[in-house]
């Protein structure tokens, strides 16, 4: 039976080249989280975003050290690091934009928890911590940012996880 890609992306079992694919993938939200926090904290606009707004600079560093930590996992693996991010959403209003660094961050959890998953069946324990760390940051940054929007935290487990 072939492996479809769902299977891949949410199951535990995956190949060594399978998991460096998936890391490129991770490298690529991570320099997209980057780049919108970096143009975020630079254009949002009013006294009711500042804090956030100082917020999403601390977040833009830590983004960076997280690339730079899934860039050296892939190395370890044997693979080549991705150079291209993913797509950017901009807006002209501050709450679409933490809106979109939200629903980023949420699909960054959902995977970096799949990720912790599938390094362990791997075997790859030293990986799958290093993405922990990664993970306790991602859940701090989502809590920012549902809290500036006033929304509740996202609950991102899927049903067959909890």
């Amino acid at each position: 039976m072939a492996t479809k890609r769902s299977d891949l992306e949410n199951g535990p079992t995956v190949t060594r080249e399978e998991l460096i694919d998936l890391l490129n993938e991770d490298l690529a939200r991570e320099y997209q989280a980057i780049i919108s926090y970096v143009v975020y904290s630079q254009v949002l606009k009013g006294a009711q975003y500042m804090n956030i707004a100082a917020e999403l600079e601390i977040h833009a560093g830590q983004e960076l050290q997280h690339a730079l930590i899934i860039a050296s996992q892939i190395d370890y693996l044997g693979g080549m690091p991705k150079v291209m991010p993913k797509p950017v959403k901009t807006s002209e209003k501050a709450e679409d934009m933490l809106r979109f660094d939200l629903e980023n961050e949420n699909e960054t959890i959902r995977n970096y928890r799949r990720r912790v998953r599938q390094c362990e069946a791997l075997g790859e324990y030293a990986i799958a911590e290093h993405v922990r760390d990664i993970l306790v940051q991602e859940q701090d940054h989502q809590i920012a940012l549902a809290t500036a929007l006033g929304v509740e935290i996202p609950n991102v487990t899927r049903p067959d996880e909890q």
